[in-house]
């Protein structure tokens, strides 16, 4: 209790300094992924990607973040065994953002994509393991998290599959597939502002006050869709095609009518990135904050402050702006080729379970998720359509990073309990 009095300014001082650190790596690393889709397919570049990102990764994280943070930051390790030494748990979690954030940052110079939640879920299993004991770990939602990992992607991979069927089945396979796409694109959109928007205000905006009914919160997400499929049918409008041209050109046509598509799915991924992943960088920091502010007290619950929530939010959008470039191009361009459509597919399938999953607490990896939509649209093309040895590499780089996030949280923690001790 001595030391967080004595010492209490400057650990909070080091969570906002850690945890801006680590969400810059989130940005640099994850958000490049989750955006990866869209600028892959060229729908957008790699500068509208940053802007994008920077108003709906913003927001999601601001909005929508909340659920998944109480998951990180209590749902991993037991504090109980702290409550008399609650020095020990501000350690860890600084030790924790610290660890996750270097292996970022390590990760994002060499151009590999891996996951910040299998980060920092390890960094704090080695802090529990190495601060506390074996016994502190709460194996159990490990195991939850850890099956996410499996569920996530192949959630999202028969999602993207089952779209880009559909959009063959309505459009491609029609007697004048560019007509099709004009008619059944706003209904697509329709799809995206609606599901964003439904699960978001079932689950997410508690700490907003907000408390809305099941019928008010689907009319409210039913108004928001077709809004969406509004403003996107009047941009979907301006492409056009000539009347005599070939079926080939009418396909190409339909990639056109896509392209402004995208415009809305990467919104909708960004908006699913922030809610969910944002939870990586602020979990622990909002658990430092909560011990020092109460004096030493271990809660179980505790109120999340906007202003992490706000912080989270910046250090993603900057992250992504500074060194984003250096892996924004994996899943969009080296896993299976991406078009228009098959991106569209891709994403939303992405951020419809990335959302699902942060409103049911889970943290999942968005890079499983994006890598296993990405695979579901190659598929619906065959297994041919897949570089089988990229995805090798990539699952290889997902196994390396959780124990590497575990031994350097372990060894941070001695650190800090040296100096502070």
């Amino acid at each position: 209790m001595d030391i967080i009095a004595h010492h209490g300014t400057v650990l909070i001082v080091l969570a906002i300094l850690f945890g801006l650190y680590m969400t810059w790596g989130i940005g640099a690393n994850d958000v490049a992924n989750a955006m990866g889709t869209s600028v892959g397919s060229g729908a957008i570049s790699i500068k509208q990607a940053i802007v994008i990102a920077a108003i709906f990764e913003f927001a999601g994280a601001f909005v929508a973040g909340g659920n998944v943070t109480s998951t990180i930051r209590k749902g991993i390790i037991d504090p109980e065994p702290l409550v008399a030494t609650p020095e020990l748990l501000v350690y860890g979690m600084l030790a924790a953002l610290l660890a996750a954030a270097i292996w970022l940052m390590i990760a994002t110079s060499r151009g590999w994509p891996v996951s910040t939640t299998h980060t920092i879920v390890g960094a704090i299993v080695g802090f529990g393991v190495a601060g506390i004991g074996i016994d502190a770990v709460q194996w159990t939602a490990i195991g939850q998290i850890a099956a996410s990992w499996i569920v996530s992607p192949l959630l999202g991979g028969l999602l993207a599959w089952l779209l880009m069927l559909s959009i063959r089945e309505l459009i491609f396979n029609r007697d004048n597939p560019f007509e099709s796409a004009k008619r059944w694109g706003p209904v697509y959109l329709f799809l995206v502002g609606w599901i964003v928007s439904l699960v978001s205000l079932f689950k997410g905006l508690k700490h907003l006050d907000l408390h809305w009914s099941n019928g008010q919160s689907v009319l409210v997400a039913t108004v928001i869709g077709l809004v969406v499929a509004v403003m996107g049918k009047r941009m979907i409008n301006r492409v056009t095609v000539e009347t005599s041209a070939d079926r080939r050109l009418l396909f190409a046509s339909v990639e056109r009518v896509f392209t402004p598509m995208m415009l809305f799915t990467a919104c909708a991924m960004a908006f699913a990135h922030g809610s969910n992943d944002v939870a990586n960088g602020i979990g622990p920091m909002a658990a430092v904050v909560s011990i020092v502010q109460s004096g030493g007290e271990v809660a179980q619950q505790s109120a999340l402050p906007l202003w992490v929530l706000a912080i989270g939010g910046i250090g993603i959008v900057v992250g992504l702006a500074t060194m984003g470039y250096r892996v924004m191009q994996t899943i969009g361009t080296r896993i299976t080729e991406l078009t228009p459509t098959r991106g569209y597919c891709a994403t939303l399938a992405a951020a419809a379970t990335v959302v699902l999953a942060s409103k049911t607490g889970l943290p999942v990896s968005t890079t499983h998720i994006s890598v296993g939509a990405v695979m579901g649209v190659g598929l619906a093309r065959g297994i041919g359509a897949l570089d089988l040895r990229v995805i090798g590499n990539i699952i290889v780089s997902w196994l390396v990073t959780l124990p590497a996030g575990a031994l350097l949280a372990a060894a941070f923690f001695f650190v800090f309990k040296v100096i502070f001790g």
